[in-house]
């Protein structure tokens, strides 16, 4: 049991170092350029598109959005031309911040995780296809800059939208015990400034905030690899559904 959970813990850790040994093995400044161009790339498009996934899962659940914040280097401004609750500027890249799920976690739930179907679909199988020794090396480094931010995007998450998933499923659960349960005390999607707000001057965070937040971030953490090994299973199904058209049409 033990030796399955290690591997299942560094799975992600694994892939990108068999990604990463060609590309370092290769390295040259064009294929450095070319890797960064391209993770630059990605990373722009994919934030406009992670904070719409936000929305549309909210939608897709039966909720309402209001309001998205994009910031303007990622083109909020065209994009509020086609999408009316787009609003230009944000603290963050972006963030969802006028939305109503209608008193549903699971709607709640659709809305912070579907922004990472990008990364089993698509991220977690370009890192894998980065690894393929016979990848020429400009293509194996576009491959490893896009799949990066794809990857990364749920380890990024996990003080934000998987500790925000983590605390949903904890606060439900607690109603069980305490009825009266405030459903909100623990939910936020930035635990650094919920972690501010309850445990600082005036904030009245007591032993069960602390216990229930770092049940939250655990839980998060675990939803965050649980994704990138749906991503690998993908991954898995795609190369054998490949290596099995190979084989249908050898001679």
């Amino acid at each position: 049991m033990r030796s399955i959970l290690w591997r299942f813990a560094r799975l992600p850790v694994d892939d990108y170092l068999a990604a990463l040994r060609p590309f370092a093995e290769r390295l040259t400044l064009e294929r450095f350029a070319i890797m960064v161009a391209c993770a630059v790339a990605t990373w722009w498009l994919y934030v406009p598109l992670h904070e719409l996934a936000h929305a549309y899962g909210c939608l897709l659940g039966g909720g309402t959005v209001t309001q998205l914040d994009i910031d303007a280097i990622y083109g909020a401004a065209w994009l509020r031309q086609y999408f009316p609750f787009v609003h230009v500027g944000s603290e963050y890249a972006g963030r969802l911040s006028g939305f109503d799920t209608g008193g549903k976690d699971l709607t709640y739930l659709l809305t912070d995780f579907l922004p990472f179907v990008m990364t089993i679909l698509i991220g977690v199988p370009l890192l894998r296809a980065a690894a393929q020794s016979e990848r020429t090396p400009a293509a194996q480094a576009a491959l490893f800059g896009i799949a990066l931010p794809l990857v990364l995007a749920p380890f990024n998450s996990l003080t934000g939208d998987y500790y925000e998933m983590g605390s949903i499923i904890v606060s439900r659960l607690a109603l069980i015990a305490q009825p009266d349960l405030d459903l909100a005390r623990w939910r936020a999607d930035d635990l650094f400034k919920l972690t501010g707000a309850r445990f600082g001057e005036d904030g009245g965070g007591t032993a069960a905030d602390a216990l229930a937040m770092s049940a939250a971030f655990l839980l998060g953490c675990g939803l965050a690899w649980l994704t990138y090994a749906a991503g690998a299973l993908w991954s898995d199904l795609l190369q054998r559904a490949g290596a099995g058209r190979r084989s249908a049409g050898a001679p």
